[in-house]
């Protein structure tokens, strides 16, 4: 005797009915969703991605802001690239990241180890040395542009008292860079070591006292442990520190206005200059383009390299 089974009657249309009110359920909750992205999504678009596509068609275009567009193809680009001026300036730019980018973080990381161990005044130094971050770049572009000042500034006798000759710091084409390098270093060192004492603060204390017992020194315990332990850390500070430093403008601006000599020009310069003073938005937006590409390209090596270095935490 064979027996056979079914399924209750309605129970199939209980479940359809279910899974109907669950995909409406689910409908009105992304269409309430959306329309709190909306406004952003909105002005994401008007106010980001389709400025970023019309520069991307300008690179390509003859255009003085006014008149018709004309087509230029690969002119543009190939300007950027034989220029002399846009080659010096890509060269000051490659030379201020060189120097500013190890300087942040190095500074930055002995900033954090030195507040690591001092206890009582630990939040007075970070609020001091955090302050510059805070300020405006304009005003301690004017605060240094005084600073060195060859007849104004109370830098130089100091030098003149030892027996040094100053140069003139911003005239000097071998100082301009450096300057500009230690402006920057001056305002961002805070920001560094907030985020290094932030990565210290993860370093697991278990690490250290094992260091300890096997008698490990000061510095293979912050070669060894702490350093690979912050690697996370360091990745997004270079990663933002040269994203950064390729777009140095305000400090340059400050200091000459528009009439920055050949050895202070950066790439931004060029295209604030380009675009907005020669009124050639074509060559600008070309050269706002070979620098997206420039960052592009150095963000995607980091990325690619930094899974031989980088080590996280379980």
């Amino acid at each position: 005797m064979t027996t056979t089974t079914s399924s209750a009657p309605g129970k199939t249309g209980v479940d359809a009915a279910g899974k109907q009110r669950a995909n409406r359920a689910q409908r009105k909750d992304t269409i309430f969703a959306f329309s709190f992205l909306a406004p952003q999504l909105l002005g994401l678009i008007v106010f980001l991605l389709g400025p970023l596509v019309f520069a991307f068609a300008l690179a390509f275009m003859k255009w003085d802001g006014f008149g018709t567009q004309e087509f230029v193809g690969l002119g543009n680009l190939q300007w950027v690239f034989t220029d002399p001026q846009m080659l010096t300036s890509l060269a000051n730019t490659l030379w201020f990241t060189v120097l500013q980018v190890p300087g942040l973080l190095v500074s930055g990381f002995m900033a954090a180890l030195l507040l690591q161990v001092t206890r009582k005044a630990r939040n007075f130094y970070r609020v001091f040395y955090f302050a510059p971050v805070i300020t405006s770049s304009v005003a301690v572009s004017a605060i240094w542009l005084w600073l060195l000042n060859p007849e104004l500034s109370p830098i130089n006798p100091v030098f003149k008292a030892v027996g040094i000759t100053p140069p003139d710091w911003l005239q000097n084409p071998t100082t301009i860079i450096p300057v500009l390098v230690f402006v920057s270093i001056w305002q961002g060192m805070g920001y560094q070591m907030v985020m290094f004492m932030a990565g210290l603060e993860n370093v697991p204390g278990s690490l250290m006292e094992a260091a300890d017992i096997d008698g490990a020194s000061q510095l293979q315990k912050l070669f060894r442990i702490t350093i690979p332990l912050l690697s996370p850390t360091i990745l997004f500070l270079s990663i933002t520190t040269i994203i950064g430093s390729f777009q140095v403008f305000d400090y340059i601006y400050v200091f000459y206005d528009t009439t920055a000599p050949a050895s202070a020009r950066t790439i931004v310069y060029e295209i604030v200059q380009i675009t907005f003073k020669e009124l050639d938005f074509g060559r600008g937006a070309a050269i706002a383009l070979v620098l997206f590409l420039i960052l592009l390209a150095v963000t995607g090596l980091q990325m690619v390299a930094q899974k031989r270095w980088v080590h996280y935490t379980e």
